[in-house]
């Protein structure tokens, strides 16, 4: 947002909200209680507008798609309402609600117009993220991202390929390819062929200056063959993939509407292993679905014992207005489903544990970041799992992938030494 409105007219981050001349939420509808915590927060930036009537103060996200209108009936004082879809109108729309005096409400599903309108992008560090596409189609019965952010529309995958090559030439070495269903990209090529994310990953893969490729998040589903194939040509592939898998249980996951079954998840796992060995697997859990039973429970801990995940997501599920699941009876006790997660917690961690463990006198990939900020003298970079790695090294260092030797382990990250450098 910050950069959309820079691009307009020279604008920099305020100290604290009683310094602002503008304060925007950005929201997100996944969060437990979203819409509660935006009313809340509004109500405390009415008494800034009181005092300072020319305050602008904006909702955008996917509260802000989700409630729309409803965000100025309750609070009455606010300037401006925005989707994800519209963000690049953030400047015009400031006018408009400064030359008319009322709150815009604009919460449209522009297609991708969006991208086309957004500054050049500008590298920060050596990693970046980049979206490849918005919204999606699965409409799983607990989330209400479908609703908010639209249907799946891809970015054209010149568009994609132009941004990333700008990035690189600003230093940027590791790639994040974003997109709420990312594996199920599909941009139009300049000769109208249509790319899916392995064709990116493969001309991602043949920049020089990229050495490590990421994506999230992915939908098990589309998480096809081709892209399994991938971890087997393509070396930039980070050793590690976030593939929600939600539940354990084939019951729960059909009520959730995940279109696939438990030994289908671990099945796409096991072929995925046979091109990777090595390769962490990182995963989303929703524990206390309605109707989830201690047998259903039990399945999904058998599964992460069964997979082997590596330190992952957890959450205690809560209705979104809106979705299917939310008509649902959520018949799971609240003490139930907090006992349940600290146990599933405790055994996801207990394996995240165990891998960095193993990890000790082993050779890994580590892509450097940074400067040490307390270890005069190090560097600091991540393995292909995500671990925290410091190195003896200086600035020279930085955007160099090295294979390192872990010596140490620390508690907030990994020691090793350099053994080469590329």
């Amino acid at each position: 947002m910050l950069a959309v409105l820079d691009a307009e007219s020279p604008t920099e981050l305020a100290d604290t909200p009683e310094d602002a001349d503008i304060i925007l939420l950005n929201t997100c509808s996944v969060r437990e209680r979203a819409e509660e915590k935006v009313f809340s927060d509004l109500g405390r930036f009415r008494k800034l507008k009181e005092k300072k009537s020319a305050l602008i103060i904006g909702v955008g996200g996917c509260v802000a798609s989700q409630e729309g209108e409803n965000i100025a009936k309750r609070a009455p004082y606010i300037d401006l309402i925005f989707g994800p879809q519209t963000l690049h109108r953030l400047p015009t729309l400031m006018q408009e609600s400064q030359k008319n005096r009322r709150a815009v409400v604009d919460i449209r599903f522009p297609e991708i117009e969006k991208f086309d309108y957004l500054p050049e992008p500008k590298a920060e560090g050596v990693t970046a993220f980049v979206s490849i596409m918005e919204g999606c189609s699965k409409y799983c019965s607990f989330c209400i991202v479908p609703y908010t952010r639209g249907e799946e529309i891809s970015r054209p995958f010149d568009d994609v390929i132009t941004e990333i090559v700008s990035l690189a030439e600003q230093g940027v070495r590791e790639i994040t390819l974003l997109g709420q269903n990312v594996n199920d990209y599909r941009g139009q090529m300049h000769d109208g062929k249509i790319a899916d994310l392995t064709t990116l990953i493969h001309y991602i893969d043949a920049l020089p200056q990229i050495s490590r490729i990421r994506f999230t998040t992915s939908h098990p589903t589309a998480f096809s063959e081709r892209l399994i194939w991938a971890y087997g040509q393509y070396p930039k592939l980070a050793n590690q993939l976030h593939l929600p898998v939600q539940s354990g249980s084939d019951r729960i996951l059909s009520a959730m509407k995940r279109n696939y079954t438990s030994l289908e998840y671990q099945s796409k796992i096991r072929k995925l292993r046979l091109a990777r060995p090595t390769i962490s697997i990182t995963s989303d859990f929703i524990v206390g679905f309605p109707g989830e039973t201690e047998e259903d429970f039990e399945k999904t801990l058998q599964l992460v014992a069964k997979i082997g995940f590596d330190y992952s997501f957890s959450f205690l599920y809560s209705p979104r207005p809106g979705t299917p699941a939310a008509q649902l009876p959520d018949n799971v006790e609240a003490e139930t489903k907090k006992k349940r997660l600290a146990l599933l917690q405790q055994r996801l961690n207990q394996q995240g544990k165990n891998i960095t463990e193993n990890m000790l006198n082993t050779q890994q990939s580590v892509l450097v970041t940074q400067l040490a900020e307390d270890k005069p003298g190090f560097v600091v970079g991540k393995t292909d799992n995500n671990r925290t790695t410091f190195l003896p090294g200086d600035s020279a260092l930085i955007g160099h992938k090295v294979t390192a030797n872990i010596v140490d382990l620390y508690k907030n990250g990994l020691l090793a030494e350099i053994q080469s450098t590329k």
